[in-house]
C-alpha cells in the first residue's frame, strides 16, 4: 500500500490527474490482463519523471517503470507500490537534419512515421514493432533484420540512485533482448538516434511491405504481448512450439496463437494465472522433446 503522503507528493509533482489510485493494470497492457497497482502515474515530463521515481525511492516505495505494456504481464492480484509509466504524454520527436531526438514514451510506430516524413530512412524496421522507444533501447528491440543498437547514438537515463547519465553505444552493451541499461535498472528519458536520407516514397513502401508481413503472419487481431519467448540459439521458439505440439495449447481464454506459436493470445478473458500456465506447458514441452528451457521474453510482474 502507497501511504497518503506519498501520493499527495506525487500528485504535487506530476499533478492530481496524473495520479491513479488502486489502478487496473489491465487497462494499460496490451495483453489486457492484470491486477491493480496501488497507484499509477503517468508524467508528462522527463523532469516529472525523474521527480516522480526520486519520491518513491525516498520513501522506500517500490517503483515499477512501464512504457506502452506491450511486453508486460501483470499478476492478476495486482502489483505492490507505484508503477510510472512512460506513455505518449512524454513521447515528444524532433528532427535536426538526420538526427532524431525522442523521449521514451514515444511510440516506435510514431518515430518511424516522423522519420519516413523527413525523408530518413533507418527505422522502418521499428515501425510495426509495439510500444514505446524507451524499452526498444532497454531490450534491443528488432525485426526484420534491423536492431536498435544499428541506429542510436546516445541513450539519456536516470540511474537507481537518481543521477542522469547518458549512455553512448560502446557503453550500451546491447545484445540479443538484453543491454547494460536492463543490467543495471537505468530507466530511459530520451534517446537520438542516427538514420540517412531516402525517398519518402521508397521508405513507406519498405514499411508497407513490412506491414503486410506483420498482418498475414502475426496474430495481430488479438491481445498479447508479441513474441513470448526469446528465439533460442540457432532455432526458432515458434518452429519448436509447433513440433512439440503445443501450437492451439489453451488454458482458460489463454491460448499459443494458432496463427504464430511463438505468440500467446488472450481470447477474451484470460487471467494472468491462465497465460502463466500456457508458458509453463510450453517450456515443459519443448524441454522435453527438445531439451531447450524456452526463456520467456515477455516481463512478469507481481507473481511469487
Amino acid at each position: 500500500m502507497v501511504v497518503p503522503p506519498l501520493i499527495d507528493e506525487l500528485r504535487g509533482v506530476a499533478g492530481a490527474q496524473a495520479v491513479l489510485e488502486n489502478e487496473p493494470m489491465a487497462a494499460h497492457t496490451t495483453f489486457r490482463i492484470g491486477g491493480p497497482a496501488d497507484a499509477l502515474v503517468v508524467p508528462e515530463t522527463c523532469d516529472q519523471a525523474a521527480a516522480v521515481i526520486a519520491a518513491c525511492r525516498a520513501a522506500e516505495t517500490p517503483v515499477h517503470i512501464m512504457g506502452h505494456g506491450s511486453n508486460l504481464l501483470v499478476a492478476d492480484a495486482g502489483i505492490t507500490g507505484v508503477v510510472v509509466q512512460l506513455s505518449s504524454l512524454m513521447g515528444d520527436v524532433r528532427i535536426e537534419g538526420e538526427t532524431v531526438y525522442a523521449e521514451a514514451g514515444a511510440s516506435n510506430a510514431k518515430i518511424a512515421a516522423a522519420a519516413c516524413k523527413a525523408g530518413l530512412a533507418g527505422y522502418e524496421f521499428a515501425a510495426g514493432i509495439p510500444g514505446a522507444v524507451g524499452g526498444a533501447a532497454i531490450m534491443n528491440a528488432g525485426a526484420y533484420g534491423g536492431e536498435f543498437r544499428d541506429v542510436c547514438t546516445a541513450v539519456d537515463c536516470l540511474t537507481p540512485a537518481g543521477e542522469r547519465v547518458r549512455i553512448d553505444p560502446e557503453q550500451a552493451g546491447w545484445g540479443y533482448r538484453t543491454s547494460r541499461i536492463a543490467d543495471e535498472g537505468l530507466v530511459v528519458l530520451s534517446v537520438e538516434l542516427s538514420l540517412h536520407e531516402d525517398e519518402e516514397t521508397a521508405i513507406q513502401a519498405r514499411m508497407d511491405d513490412l506491414a503486410a508481413r506483420r498482418r498475414e503472419k502475426q496474430p495481430l487481431e488479438l491481445p498479447s504481448a508479441g513474441s513470448t519467448f526469446k528465439r533460442p540459439e540457432g532455432d526458432y521458439a515458434g518452429r519448436l512450439i509447433q513440433e512439440a505440439g503445443m501450437q492451439g495449447h489453451r488454458v482458460g481464454d489463454a491460448q499459443v496463437s494458432t496463427k504464430h506459436a511463438g505468440f500467446v493470445v488472450n481470447l477474451g478473458e484470460a487471467t494472468a494465472a491462465d497465460v502463466l500456465q500456457v508458458i509453463r506447458d510450453v517450456q515443459r514441452a519443448v524441454e522435453e522433446r527438445f531439451g531447450v528451457l524456452l526463456q520467456p521474453e515477455v516481463k512478469l510482474w507481481g507473481f511469487e
